[in-house]
């Protein structure tokens, strides 16, 4: 069966699913106006300052209006986060200090952190090098997390515990809101003062809830991906206990300056639009998923999660088997990009990353994941990872241009 016949039966078999996504999305959207409602925000809010970025009353009242919506007592928005790994970093080297212990609780993290623990890399102040230990606990053989170790895992020096929330690169299940509030439920049982932080990257309005409203201490992620809603042009996010969010604040900026530096050169509108915009794009999102999920299982690839699976994040895993596979894959998405539809992925280097990465992106924000994209690594099983759209239409078009 050709693929745009599987597509067509695909929208007629997930149409059902379609409507629970939008049915969520509304909450959403409802929960977002809320917090825009109750923080009163106006078109004057749109105003920047420049400079130092002090007293700016826009920048003030979206670090309200995101903690709201975030279910946390503090957030900072910023554009000078320049990537999610760069806030994740903020609030690891914001609360960690010598002698303390990070445990990652879902096996190994992304591959960016890796270099920021220092498993890769030496002399650039990694958390090893300034004397702030690493432990995980391994998932179990099907993808899960261990939840008998985890039940003893958190020991006297452990000060943060990192629960990523998303697959990253791995073959792995995301985690869902409950999984969150269960790991934040045995971690406080066993040491109440250590810090539950969520790397939130690709799973933001995927629920009705982010982790700060079932316990997390604090959570981080990037602008260019769920909540910028596809236009905010960079930055990222700190939210959580207000005391957590100014540590990390003052790794970003400075000690006495934390959350009250930081010009936002006139992004407010974008960022607030962006937040307004958010739950619906994530939706799509979710649905072009589904979508590719579907097809692909069709054509019998395996797919994590599988077509019908609730999801946990806006990223689908597809195991293509072979390089060339990977990289047709990715060549077909840039084909059908609205930005650089002429450039042809290949695999190279990029920071942060051990192993060559083929990327493919053509999107109006260089490097949004929120918008379309697909990458993997370059090496066994060769998976891509299926990422964004603001329109499942875009996605379902997309794969009509593959070739498999």
């Amino acid at each position: 069966m050709a693929i745009s016949q599987i597509i067509e039966q695909a929208i007629e078999e997930l149409m059902p699913t379609f409507i629970q996504i939008d049915r969520q999305v509304k909450q959403n959207l409802r929960r977002v106006l809320q917090a825009f409602r109750d923080r009163k925000v106006g078109a004057h809010h749109f105003a920047s300052v420049t400079g130092y970025g002090h007293n700016d009353l826009g920048r003030e009242v979206l670090d309200r209006v995101f903690a709201q919506v975030m279910g946390a007592e503090a957030a900072a928005v910023r554009v000078q986060f320049v990537s999610g790994t760069h806030s994740i970093a903020c609030c690891l080297f914001g609360i960690l200090r010598p002698g303390d212990e990070l445990l990652s609780v879902a096996g190994a993290p992304y591959d960016t952190l890796d270099e920021v623990i220092g498993d890769r890399g030496a002399g650039q102040g990694s958390l090893k090098e300034f004397g702030i230990s690493y432990r995980q606990v391994d998932l179990t053989e099907s993808g899960e997390i261990d939840w008998i170790a985890l039940a003893t895992a958190v020991k006297p020096q452990t000060r943060m515990v990192l629960i990523q929330r998303s697959c990253g690169y791995a073959w792995r299940s995301s985690l869902s809101i409950d999984d969150i509030a269960r790991i934040v439920e045995l971690v406080k049982q066993q040491n109440p003062n250590t810090v539950c932080f969520v790397d939130n990257c690709y799973g933001e309005f995927v629920d009705i809830q982010e982790p700060t409203a079932v316990g997390a201490d604090l959570i981080a992620g990037s602008l260019i991906k769920n909540p910028g809603g596809t236009i905010a042009t960079a930055g990222g996010y700190v939210a959580g206990k207000a005391a957590y969010v100014e540590a990390a604040a003052c790794r970003l900026t400075a000690p006495g300056i934390g959350s009250s530096g930081g010009a936002t050169f006139d992004q407010h509108r974008l960022l607030f639009q962006g937040l307004f915009l958010a739950p619906q794009m994530v939706g799509e999102a979710i649905k072009g998923n589904h979508l590719a999920a579907y097809v692909f299982n069709q054509l019998g690839y395996p797919v994590n999660p599988m077509p019908f699976a609730p999801r946990r994040d806006v990223i689908q895993a597809i195991q293509l088997g072979k390089p060339e596979k990977l990289i047709q894959f990715c060549r077909a998405i840039q084909q059908c990009s609205p930005i650089d539809s002429y450039v042809d992925p290949v695999p190279g280097n990029m920071p942060g990353y051990e192993s060559e990465l083929v990327m493919a992106g053509g999107t109006f924000i260089d490097g949004s994941t929120s918008e379309l994209s697909a990458d993997g690594p370059l090496r066994e099983p060769y998976t891509v990872f299926l990422q964004g759209g603001t329109h499942w239409t875009h996605i379902a078009i997309a794969l009509e241009n593959l070739d498999f």
